[in-house]
């Protein structure tokens, strides 16, 4: 079985290997056919280590396909049917769960440390990123990370849902729940950029100013629904434009640094809300003082994968997506086989891709 590996954490690129396969299947499981995945920019923060993930392993964890089998006790799917992979399933029994905060639900990264790949020369053992590890023909999951989509959604539009769509329109729609007519800037404008800007569009956001560093990316914010797109230089002239230099209502940060977290954090109006989207690293420290934070009293909302149900995100993805409203088709700029993956690992990091769908 194909498979793309990452052998020491640091590596710039990935090994295309045939000798790997999927292991660990039983009760509670599912072995899944992958047939599309995205490449998202978690999967390189764990290659150069800003993400913890044992080595070896597999990245990817925005996958879809079809289950080809199941183990015992698993009823929801069966052979045949078509799934996207949930990389953070809720187990419905911790305290998160009885909450309802499903997404901070820490029974997915429990498998993380768990190798469910394995080569077959040496019997080595391989992880797969985030517990699953889609860059690759077939891998075996909790059946809780299979879900099932309906037939009317393509494999490459369900792979996007199960990772970049659902994080960014949820932080808009979940977390921020962007009000009406209010105006909006997207720090960083990929795939879950995109999405947030899409989000804050169905919400009804009057203004909505994309900020990214590339040109091309840019330009693609304004036909998914920014009223400008400015390189970072200039938000403070848009800033100054949009709010008469008052802040933006809601500044979304979906970079992952602490730059732009304070950046965002400067560029939100006293009263406003700055959304935390970007997964960053646990040693980039960001720094605010006691008087700002108390006098300005500016909300911070970390929001992780979409801030809410990941199955209810989902569906209401997939039925926007359904009435037009959002998108998904367009955001897919590059199509690669497995083979070309360090050239797709290079669209991303140039920022020439917004998501790149590797087809297996």
């Amino acid at each position: 079985m194909r498979a793309a590996l990452l052998h020491e954490t640091g590596q710039d690129k990935l090994d295309v290997l045939d000798d790997v396969e999927a292991v660990g299947f039983g009760p509670g499981k599912a072995r899944i056919r992958v047939r599309a995945t995205g490449l998202c920019h978690s999967d390189v923060s764990a290659m150069n280590g800003v993400l913890p993930q044992p080595a070896p392993f597999v990245p990817g964890h925005e996958g879809a396909g079809e289950i080809l089998d199941v183990g015992d006790g698993v009823t929801h799917v069966e052979q045949g049917d078509r799934v996207l992979v949930c990389w953070l399933p809720a187990c419905g029994r911790c305290p998160a769960c009885r909450r309802g905060q499903t997404q901070l639900c820490l029974a997915g990264f429990m498998t993380a440390g768990t190798p469910n790949f394995r080569r077959t020369g040496d019997g080595s053992e391989v992880f797969g990123f985030a517990g699953t590890g889609t860059f690759t023909e077939e891998v075996v999951v909790d059946a809780s990370c299979a879900v099932p989509i309906p037939d009317d959604v393509p494999f490459d539009i369900a792979a996007l849902i199960g990772c970049g769509v659902t994080t960014g329109l949820g932080a808009a729609i979940n977390t921020a729940d962007v009000a009406a007519g209010s105006s909006v800037a997207v720090i960083g404008c990929g795939g879950v950029g995109v999405s947030a800007i899409q989000g804050a569009r169905v919400k009804g956001a009057a203004e909505i100013v994309a900020v990214d560093p590339v040109a091309s990316r840019r330009e693609a914010a304004l036909k998914f629904g920014a009223t400008r797109a400015v390189a970072p230089e200039d938000l403070a002239d848009a800033r100054r434009g949009v709010t008469a230099d008052e802040g933006f209502d809601y500044v979304f940060e979906v970079v992952g640094k602490s730059s732009t977290a304070r950046t965002a954090y400067e560029t939100t109006r006293r009263g406003g809300t700055l959304c935390v989207v970007g997964a960053g690293a646990m040693d980039d420290q960001v720094q605010f003082n006691m008087f700002e934070l108390f006098f300005d009293e500016k909300r911070i909302l970390p929001s992780l994968y979409g801030g809410g149900d990941v199955l209810r995100s989902y569906e209401r993805a997939i039925a926007l997506w359904r009435a037009g409203r959002i998108d998904l088709e367009g955001m897919i700029t590059h199509r690669v086989r497995l083979t070309e993956i360090n050239e797709a690992l290079e669209q991303m990091r140039s920022g020439v891709a917004l998501r790149t769908c590797i087809e297996l």
